[in-house]
């Protein structure tokens, strides 16, 4: 076992090693303090591999990611760990490691495993968000709420407010006060809308994807059941703990209320999620949630960036007003300094940037190992048109994702109707695709369903609306045969075949369209039934190709385009950070409190930190802002970004673009006037 641990460092090993018994038995709570680049995934696999290696069991391991595939990977690495060990034996091990998924999968499979005693039918769906909204909306419909006298928040809102109560766990006036203060005035009906809306969701036996953490939460507020959960596990571990809300302490509190078994690991500045309802006192106050302290143990050796990139970065987090004190260090030693780069505006900017990415390029690196970062996604409109102009091509994430595309929603509506006939959002979905029913027919047919104790024969005994005929009865058959269980997944595939001919009809680009519920059904294969399979992909949901904006399909390399919170856990080589002024980082909208301050500073280190060998943080000077309401468009100058004051700027190359003589030959041409608007309409005479 010794070989396993030797390739550790020193902190690292603390890490692994802490308060495991003699036979894997649960020890006092730890928190490890995973800076930028510290070997955070591997630390932990290790970790997990150790338990089971000291004979714990992998059955009653509990091991919590912020995304399905990160899991994945991490169940993966512990069985190449382990099996440097065990050999052959280290795969059964693994396999039992059933226990590793997001707070909200795992919150689904425990919710199915005590329905019984909590009320609800096993048979619930999960809505996704849009899902949620338009539900929310015709609950805020039948309220009366979409027709008040001035304008009644839309269902976006209404359900973003309704999320950040639950997961922040506080009352909705300081929701409001504090997130959504131009709904304050909407108090007394929204808590009315939120009442009818958890009403409508249970007569649907729907929840969703906040009601996963909620049922959860509550769940264990029963003294049995809690005792009965905590049980269940000897060893709860969590991955980005910085990134957890109130709602997710409070379900670790009550699973391990001694934290004896408990391993959370995070970065208290890397916390960039509050607009999730995410809180970086998690973490900070990890330590005396419980008595005694749990342990801490610090992970700062950096493999990632070069000593210059480190020191600048540790020294604009290091005036954060409360952190974990550390300092990132690392071999890694190189004389390039991070550069500020002042610019001009927003276009020398961008033609800063290509400039040396293609540079870049020409030396060696690829254009996927050099990335760009902003703070909103609107900041890299002047680079993309640059980047097309000059047929860079390139990728920007956080475009429309694979289950919001209609056509894909609408077949996931077919297998949600079908497991669960009462869903009313998504009958409604799929009746609006039959010609000759409108939203009234929908209706209706939808009020008995729900009015009869078996909705599916109440819907096949109905006479089929006058305009609808045969497509009316093919589609009572289709979800007949499906609700039967025609088997798994070839239910997709009848599916797919019922809709085909309303996608034809519906959309121009329906071969297109096509491929993508063939892809669904590729990915349904891989599912053990319709009930895993909706729950999944409602839960983790696959990226699409339109997330890949600027890529045409011929191009293998491309640069990368990323908000910097899509960022977070990546690395390049090559790094730059558009609009390091004070404006856009910080926001403008994120300065009214210190807590906000606080993250925008977090949200620079964590862009900085992105980067391995060479970093950019670009310094336009002026704005070329829109619509002003004192004299319309104008240019507006810009600062520095606070988060480097004049004590921090010898940790950085400071850069002017470009030169003097560059800028000179953009003056026009001196004795030279050529009209080619008259040769251009010449050449048409």
């Amino acid at each position: 076992m010794a070989a396993i641990l030797d390739r550790l460092n020193p902190a690292q090993r603390r890490a692994v090693e802490h308060g495991v018994g003699p036979s894997g038995e649960p020890g006092p709570p730890l928190l490890v303090i995973a800076g930028a680049g510290s070997g955070k995934t591997n630390t932990l696999a290790h970790r997990v591999a150790y338990l089971i290696l000291k004979g714990a069991d992998p059955r009653r391991i509990l091991l919590m990611t912020f995304s399905r595939r990160a899991a994945a990977e991490m169940t993966a690495r512990v069985g190449r760990i382990a099996g440097e060990m065990l050999g052959g034996k280290a795969a059964a091990m693994t396999e039992a490691l059933t226990w590793a998924g997001t707070f909200h999968g795992i919150g689904a499979r425990l919710l199915r495993d005590y329905t019984e005693v909590i009320g609800l039918d096993p048979a619930f769906t999960i809505h996704d968000r849009e899902d949620s909204a338009d539900l929310m909306n015709l609950v805020r419909h039948n309220l009366g709420l979409s027709k008040t006298e001035s304008r009644f928040p839309a269902k976006g809102t209404c359900l973003a407010i309704y999320s950040r109560c639950v997961n922040s766990e506080a009352p909705l006036e300081q929701v409001l006060g504090s997130a959504y203060p131009w709904c304050a005035g909407w108090a007394a009906e929204l808590k009315d809308l939120f009442a009818a809306y958890v009403e409508a969701k249970q007569r649907q036996n729907v929840l969703d994807y906040d009601d996963l953490l909620l049922y959860w939460a509550q769940m264990a507020t029963e003294p049995q059941i809690a005792a009965d959960l905590g049980a269940r596990f000897d060893h709860v571990l969590v991955d980005e703990y910085q990134d957890t809300n109130r709602l997710q302490a409070s379900i670790l509190t009550a699973l391990k209320p001694d934290g004896r078994g408990l391993t959370v690991v995070g970065d208290d500045a890397q916390s960039i999620y509050s607009f999730r309802a995410a809180t970086v006192r998690n973490i900070l106050d990890f330590p005396k949630r419980f008595a005694p302290p749990a342990d801490l143990v610090t992970l700062d050796r950096n493999y990632r960036s070069t000593e210059p990139i480190l020191a600048a970065a540790n020294g604009v987090i290091a005036l954060a007003r409360e952190r974990f004190t550390k300092n990132l260090w690392t071999d890694r030693a190189s004389a390039q300094r991070p550069a500020l780069v002042a610019v001009r505006d927003e276009t020398d900017q961008a033609r800063y940037i290509v400039e040396q990415v293609l540079e870049a390029r020409e030396r060696g690196a690829t254009l996927k190992q050099q990335a760009v970062l902003f703070r909103t996604s609107h900041h890299s409109g002047p680079l993309e048109v640059e980047l097309t102009r000059r047929n860079v091509p390139f990728v920007k994430f956080g475009g429309l994702k694979f289950l919001d595309a209609a056509h894909v929603k609408d077949l996931l509506a077919l297998l949600r109707f079908a497991e669960n006939p009462r869903d009313r959002v998504a009958g409604f979905r799929l009746m609006h695709l039959i010609p000759g029913v409108g939203p009234a027919t929908a209706q209706r047919a939808l009020d008995t369903m729900s009015a009869s104790a078996d909705p599916l024969a109440a819907l096949g005994q109905s006479l089929p609306p006058p305009r609808a005929g045969d497509d009316w009865r093919a589609f009572v058959a289709t979800i007949s045969a499906l609700a039967a269980g025609a088997g798994w997944p070839t239910e997709l595939e009848l599916a797919r075949r019922w809709y085909e001919p309303h996608l034809e009809r519906i959309h121009e680009d329906a071969a297109m369209r096509r491929a993508d519920l063939l892809q669904l059904e590729q990915i349904a294969s891989g599912y053990p039934s319709r009930q895993r399979f909706l729950t999944d992909l409602t839960l983790d949901p696959p990226d699409a190709t339109s997330d890949q904006a600027g890529v045409p399909m011929r191009d293998e390399d491309y640069l990368i385009l990323s908000t910097i919170h899509s960022a977070k856990g990546q690395e390049w080589k090559s790094v730059y950070v558009l609009n390091v002024v004070d404006g856009c980082m910080p926001s403008d909208l994120a300065t009214g409190t210190t807590a906000e301050l606080e993250e925008e500073r977090r949200l620079l280190y964590v862009a900085m930190t992105r980067a391995k060998d060479e970093l950019h943080l670009m310094l336009p000077q002026r704005f070329f802002t829109h619509g002003q309401a004192a004299g319309g468009d104008r240019h507006v100058y810009a600062a520095r970004t606070r988060f480097i004051p004049d004590a921090l700027l010898s940790l950085f190359e400071r850069t002017n673009w470009p030169q003097a003589a560059a800028a000179s030959l953009r003056r026009p041409v001196e004795g030279v006037r050529v009209d080619l608007g008259a040769r251009m309409r010449g050449m048409w005479r």
